[in-house]
């Protein structure tokens, strides 16, 4: 078996074909579908992977270059799946909600990250247990919402995100600061929101997984 056989076959059982219904499809998909079957747009699977081979050669030059990166996978079934990649990667990431500003207003979510790491650091002792509590439950609150980016000092160069339909408010702000998108264009999605759309399958895990991958290996590369 030849290696883009290969490819194709592991892609195809991960689900990245499985595209969306035909009123659902967004018109400038059309160039990635390769057929219809039973209501449903079929993803070429080919093109899935010739756009992740483009994405992933772009990460390892911008890795090169020392450029910075921000992962963002906020649906409920990756949130862990984000948060486990980012981790592993060493980059900041977003698996809760997009806090508008991120990006377009960065200084004001700067000061609130400092401020939660202040408050990580903070001796509590001195408190009484009523204002412990507080704190602990504001240390909670801002960990769900700023945890993954703590420690990101400046915007990213390069933002990937994993649902281009959900997290739309990333890609905006991304486009506002000119900063480089690489996301997952499922049939739903213009893909022109993206400088690297990947055509696949963005509701599977398992096709996610596999994206997320590829650009593990590129990030660490």
């Amino acid at each position: 078996m030849t290696d883009i056989k290969k490819q194709i076959e592991e892609a195809t059982e991960a689900g990245l074909y499985f595209g969306h219904s035909q009123a659902q499809t967004h018109p400038k998909m059309k160039p990635y579908i390769i057929m219809e079957k039973q209501g449903i747009h079929i993803i070429d699977v080919a093109k899935s992977i010739e756009k992740i081979e483009e994405a992933v050669a772009f990460i390892k030059k911008a890795k090169k270059e020392e450029k910075s990166f921000l992962l963002v996978g906020t649906k409920v079934q990756i949130k862990d799946l984000t948060e486990k990649i980012a981790k592993e990667c060493g980059i900041p990431y977003v698996s809760e909600r997009w806090l508008g500003g991120t990006i377009t207003n960065f200084q004001t979510i700067k000061k609130r990250t400092d401020y939660y790491k202040e408050l990580k650091e903070r001796n509590l002792e001195k408190y009484t247990k009523k204002e412990r509590l507080q704190f602990e439950k504001e240390k909670k609150d801002l960990e769900a919402k700023i945890g993954g980016i703590k420690e990101m000092e400046r915007i990213p160069d390069v933002l990937i995100v994993l649902d281009m339909k959900k997290d739309f408010s990333a890609v905006k702000e991304a486009q506002k600061k000119g900063i480089i998108v690489i996301g997952i264009a499922d049939t739903n999605v213009d893909p022109n929101l993206a400088d690297y759309p990947i055509p696949a399958n963005d509701d599977k895990t398992s096709s996610i997984e596999y994206i997320l991958e590829k650009i593990k290996e590129a990030l660490k590369s």
